[in-house]
């Protein structure tokens, strides 16, 4: 795995981030969230969108 490779970033049911590589099919139960970028960018990404980290179905 290089810096410069793409990832995507996905989200579960659960509005739980990851990150997943861009050239393969998402995991199943995991969405696109609508960003791309190398691995720290996404990252970062999550870093901004991810605020509150318990799982939807606690909140």
């Amino acid at each position: 795995m290089t810096e410069q490779q793409l990832f995507r970033v996905v989200v579960n049911h659960e509005e739980q981030y990851s990150i997943w590589p861009a050239d393969r099919e998402n995991a199943p139960g995991w969405r696109d969230a609508g960003y791309q970028g190398t691995q720290p960018e996404c990252l970062d990404h999550i870093e901004r969108v991810w605020t509150d980290l318990r799982p939807l179905s606690v909140r």
